[in-house]
């Protein structure tokens, strides 16, 4: 934990890595933004320069980063943080108990960044590579583009720690160069800076009648804020706030020296498939170094995306959002891991993207719809963060009308964009949100119909079978996973198992129970002797982001208790007892399955169907929990959801 504790301080390295996670999807916007805005009149990207449009893209870029990203993320968002660690499900723990609806946004909010991750590779990688037919006009650069998507995604499974120490330097060279090429055409022009009023932002808006279609090209200097918060465990809070003066000052630099560039052919009709501003603005010798670093900072873009996606399933499973999937731990740095399933489905969704789209001009006319979604389901979850900390409610509600005011006006004119593409992201989004909402949904049906009963009913007949030598012995220890909230209580089924389904003899019996808390790395356990020596109780509180591994932890429990002197595990056999030998250990994994269920409605009837195809392609309940599968027993028993009919019978004599 002092790891963890020394990202939260303001440090040169802290600084330079903040640049290397972070900025990569906002600091590679000004590659395709400029282009967007002048292009947003026509579908061909051929558009003829004004005054007007220029000056009021510059001024709409700045305040759109000073109010979207600065003052929303950077100074009222990162202070959303829970014990450093941030993101929409971070933040979801913070407030879930203020009110059950809250689980909406946050859903919404999650499958709208997973959507996102989809297309950010191949917009970012296809906008750098295209640079490079200022040289080769018949590059084939959709094949280049799916070469480098399918290498990132391969590399996944070997950790990127190695690779990732360069990520810092490499920014940071990557936003110096955009600010001296921004500084080298202001230098040009100084009166550029004018366009920093917001007076021309609302000229352009009020005389223009593409102006929601403008917004749309817009709301793409600011897609990578999420990310800001999303990574603040890694970070740290100052070294964020601090390292986004530099991006955000090298930003405007390079987006006021393409509107110079742009200015300086008013009137002229411009093809801006050719005519990259972004491009045109670096000296020709140095063209080929800019699209080979353009290139890198697009490849370090999508890593960062790629890596919070696995972040955020893993967070998903653990808060029974999400199915249990395999989630590999790749290499000793914190927070990173790799989840197999959604590598591939990233990398093929990716690659249908690029060839579905081909040009980045297209994947433009797509992009941004699915993250002005999340970011308002942010500014919900933000609110109610606020009102936890007894912030005035005025305040609160400035804060919610201005953000609803602003995001929605961007959602309105991200809109334009569901024909031309945004269909693809939002339609991605839906199949996520029916995966998370059925599974959650599913999973509160199922513990409905669990009976629990007071446990202290049966310590007499458990103390007695276990030392009852004609009922042979089915393990020196047995484990069962418990979802009883309560000491007192147990499931039905688990003294159904362990007295009647096949009588269980065993030396120890004990209840283990998971509690995940809101605290993301919490790691405490808890334990209650129900019966001295017969019958024990585990409680685990762990934390979101801490890994379930039942096995490793329930070992190091018994260890504890042995060097205390509190359990006795020496096997009761007497050729083994007299050497010593330690007994053998058996969990039992009981797994409800629906039988009947004429009493639920036609919805809750949908749900148990999907979700009952989802489980068999699920990880299993003790692979989930990291349990040796030679040591386990699985029982499914039926979760009977209506008591058996009347049955009428005349036995015939």
């Amino acid at each position: 934990m002092s790891n963890h504790k020394d990202l939260q301080k303001l440090t040169a390295a802290g600084l330079l890595i903040s640049l290397g996670i972070i900025y990569g999807d906002i600091g590679t916007s000004p590659l395709y933004v400029f282009k967007a805005i002048v292009g947003s009149e026509h579908s061909n990207f051929s558009q003829r320069i004004s005054e007007t449009l220029v000056l009021g893209g510059v001024s709409l870029i700045f305040w759109t980063l000073t109010l979207q990203t600065t003052l929303k993320y950077v100074v009222i968002t990162l202070r959303a943080d829970n014990k450093g660690e941030g993101g929409i499900f971070s933040l979801f723990s913070l407030v879930r108990r203020k009110a059950k609806w809250l689980i909406v946004p946050a859903v919404l909010g999650g499958c709208a960044l997973l959507a996102d991750g989809i297309i950010t590779p191949p917009i970012t990688i296809s906008s750098a590579i295209e640079g490079l037919k200022t040289y080769y006009p018949e590059l084939p650069t959709v094949q280049i583009v799916i070469a480098i998507i399918a290498g990132l995604f391969i590399i996944q499974q070997f950790g990127t720690s190695l690779v990732g120490k360069a990520f810092g330097p490499i920014m940071f060279l990557w936003f110096t160069m955009m600010g001296v090429l921004g500084l080298s055409y202001i230098a040009q022009m100084p009166s550029i800076l004018r366009a920093l009023n917001p007076y021309y932002a609302y000229e352009l808006l009020t005389s223009n009648y593409n102006a929601f279609i403008i917004l749309g090209a817009v709301f793409l200097c600011t897609t990578g804020a999420e990310a800001l918060y999303s990574d603040l465990g890694h970070c740290g809070r100052k070294n964020i706030q601090i390292s986004w003066i530099y991006v955000k000052t090298c930003l405007i630099l390079n987006y006021l020296g393409q509107a110079v560039w742009l200015l300086q052919r008013e009137g002229q009709s411009i093809d801006l498939n050719a005519n990259n501003p972004f491009y045109k603005i670096m000296p020709e010798w140095f063209l080929i170094f800019g699209i080979g670093i353009a290139t890198i900072a697009a490849i370090i873009a999508s890593q960062a995306l790629i890596s919070g996606s696995f972040t955020l399933i893993a967070e998903a499973v653990r808060l029974n959002l999400w199915p249990k999937v395999r989630i590999n731990y790749p290499s000793e740095q914190k927070g990173q891991l790799y989840v197999p399933s959604v590598n591939w489905l990233l990398c093929f969704g990716c690659i249908g993207v690029v060839l579905l789209f081909r040009h980045s001009a297209k994947m433009e006319a797509a992009y941004g719809l699915s993250i002005t979604v999340a970011m308002l389901m942010t500014t919900i979850l933000v609110s109610k963060f606020l009102q936890r900390k007894k912030v005035p409610t005025y305040i609160i509600g400035i804060f919610l009308g201005l953000y609803l005011l602003i995001e929605g006006t961007f959602l309105l004119g991200n809109l334009v964009k569901f024909v031309h593409g945004g269909w693809f992201t939002l339609s991605i989004g839906l199949v996520l949100f029916v995966i998370m909402w059925t599974w959650h949904t599913a999973r509160k049906i199922k513990n409905r119909y669990v009976k629990f009963i007071e446990i202290d009913d049966y310590y007499n007949i458990i103390k007695e079978m276990s030392e009852d030598e004609t009922v042979p012995k089915y393990a020196s220890q047995l484990i069962y996973l418990t979802s009883a909230n309560f000491n007192s209580e147990v499931e039905s089924k688990i003294i159904y198992s362990i007295l009647q389904k096949q009588p269980k003899r065993a030396d120890v019996y004990w209840l283990v129970h998971v509690d995940v808390v809101d605290e993301p790395y919490k790691s405490e356990y808890e334990v209650d002797f129900l019966i001295p020596g017969k019958l024990i109780r585990v409680d685990f509180k762990l934390g979101f982001r801490v890994e379930q591994q039942i096995n490793l932890l329930f070992r190091k429990v018994v260890e504890d208790l042995v060097k205390n002197g509190e359990v006795d595990i020496t096997s009761t056999y007497k050729s083994l007892n007299k050497h010593k030998i330690v007994g053998d250990f058996r969990f039992v994994v009981i797994e409800k399955v629906l039988s009947r269920s004429h009493n639920l409605s036609f919805y809750e009837k949908v749900v148990m169907f999907v979700y009952s195809h989802m489980k068999k392609i699920s990880l299993s309940e003790e692979r989930n929990f990291g349990l040796d599968l030679s040591f386990v027993t699985v029982e499914k028993v039926p979760l009977m959801l209506t008591s058996p009919e009347s049955v009428n019978l005349t036995r015939v004599v």
